[in-house]
Formats: C-alpha cells, structure tokens, sequence
C-alpha cells in the first residue's frame, strides 16, 4: 500500500478479511441446534451482542435531543470560511457515461437519504438516465456547486454500549443521497487517492491506515504486530504506548481540511467542489419514528 502496490494491497486484505469470516462461521458450525438449542442461542448471543436490548429506544431520548448533541459537537466556535481557487476552465469532462452506468449497475441495496430515490430504482432506470446523470455530475464539478440536497445528511443513531441511556452512548451514522455518494466515491478513486501517493513534501501520508487505498484497522494491526514481532526477534521487552483521540473526527475544522487539500494535486475544480461539499452542510437525526429539524454542521468530516 505504501508502495502505491493498491491492487496488491486490496487482495491482501481480501485475504485477510476471508480469512476473519471463516474463523468467525465455525463458531456455529460445530454446534448441534436439535440437542444443544442452549448453546446454539448463547453462540447468538454472543455474536449480537444483545442487539435487541441495543436498539431498544429510550424514553428519555427525542430525535431532537440526540440531533442538537450532534450539532454541539459539529460546531466550530472559531470557523473560517475558505476560499475557492480562480481558474479559467471549459467544458471539461470529469466523469462520462460508461463510468456513471457501471456505478449504478454495481450499486448494492444501502440505506437512502432525504431524497428517497432508492439505489434498485436508480441501478433499474441506468440504461435511460445514466447519461443525464453523468452530465449533472459534470456540471457539478465544473462549476464547483454541490446542490444543498446532495449535503443535507440525515443521522441513523448507533448505539456504542449494550445498553444505551445518553446522547453520547449513540455514534451518528450520517447518511447522504444515494447520487451524492456516487460522485464522491469517483472524485475520491478518481482524484484524491492518486494525489496520495505522491503528496507535498509538508504532507505525510505514510504512517496513516484510515481513508487510504487498502487501509483499515486490520492492516494497521497487522503492520502494528509484525513491527512488534521484529522488535522482540533482537529485544526482550518492547514498551507500546496508545493515545485515543476523541471525538477526533467529529470536531475537525474545515479550513484544515482544506488546507491540507489545497496542497494536493488535484484540478482545481475538483478542489472547489470539495470546499462546497464542506460548505453549508446539514444534517438531521431520525430516531424511533421521529425525524429532527435540519441543523447547520460547521465541523467533523460528514
């Protein structure tokens, strides 16, 4: 993965991930449902982890409560707006039409956003609408304007512990548009992973795991345990020491972002797309049956 060896990387980790599966399906297999239901149903316990319980809703907890504990961590008291980059460009072609068709004939079932076009409806009318759907793309990035629907996310609370009773014991899943996710998996595939791996020299890339090619957390245990397993071959005792960020994510600032962006070669259309991608993003949180109002998110990485 470093190396720039992606498809390499990617069966790897297909490997590696196979490999978890099997293990993690012989935990059922080696029992009997006839005589042993007990254990059969422990097993399923185990592996759920009580996700009945989980789930449950709260009655102490509203949509709207949840939604405005997100927003109190999304909100950056210091924001500064960024700036978009002066470029003179034509009709330039950024996606075309084969590549909009295959998204959508490759598209899987996935939870819809606010707009409700539903992914079979969109990978059923691909051969009609593909080419007009490439064409708003187009124009999307051309004029780096990303309409307002395409950033209204709506957040599907998860909970975090097994039995949840607080804002904090839920993680925001944030959920946008189906189309809107389609553009920004090519603008990522397309532009931004090419761009790391021959970053700026003030950007490092080469120790980070997550939003990578073939990076994970289990490509960064395995890279963790094999360093270990050097250190110990020539050293009896090696000392790890682990920090967690909290809520790293969710309280980073946009202009950083972009700072950091605007230092990557990529077009620099692609680059204003990306700034009003970030730029007056919204969300809202549905929660037993109720949906919030839509709040204004000027932090975290939607």
């Amino acid at each position: 993965m470093r190396a720039g060896r992606t498809e390499e990387a990617d069966a790897f980790a297909l490997r590696i991930c196979t490999a978890i599966t099997r293990r993690n399906t012989k935990w059922l297999q080696s029992i009997d449902t006839r005589t042993h239901a007990k254990g059969a149903w422990s097993k399923v316990r185990e592996i759920t982890h009580g996700e009945g319980k989980r789930n449950s809703p709260v009655n102490s907890l509203t949509a709207q409560v949840l939604n405005d504990h997100y927003v109190a961590i999304s909100t950056d008291t210091k924001y500064q707006p960024t700036l978009s980059k002066l470029t003179a460009h034509g009709q330039i072609s950024f996606i075309s039409d084969v590549d909009v068709f295959r998204q959508l004939d490759h598209l899987h079932p996935t939870a819809t956003g606010l707009d409700d076009i539903q992914a079979w409806f969109l990978r059923l009318g691909m051969p009609i609408f593909s080419a007009s759907i490439a064409q708003i793309f187009n124009q999307s990035v051309v004029e780096g304007v990303v309409p307002r629907q395409w950033k209204t996310a709506i957040i599907s609370p998860v909970p975090k512990v097994s039995i949840p009773s607080k804002p904090s014991d839920y993680r925001p899943i944030s959920i946008t548009p189906v189309l809107s996710r389609c553009l920004e998996k090519h603008v990522l595939h397309s532009y931004i992973y090419p761009a790391l791996h021959l970053p700026h020299p003030g950007l490092r890339f080469d120790d980070q795991f997550a939003f990578r090619p073939s990076g994970s957390t289990t490509a960064a245990v395995v890279a963790l345990l094999h360093t270990l397993r050097l250190l110990l071959s020539s050293s009896q005792f090696v000392r790890v020491f682990s920090f967690d960020f909290t809520k790293a994510f969710d309280t980073v600032r946009h202009a950083a972002v972009m700072t950091k962006m605007a230092q990557l070669q990529i077009p620099d259309c692609v680059y204003n797309w990306i700034k009003a991608f970030f730029d007056e993003h919204f969300h809202c949180t549905r929660y037993a049956g109720q949906c919030s109002k839509v709040a204004e998110v000027k932090a975290s990485v939607i």
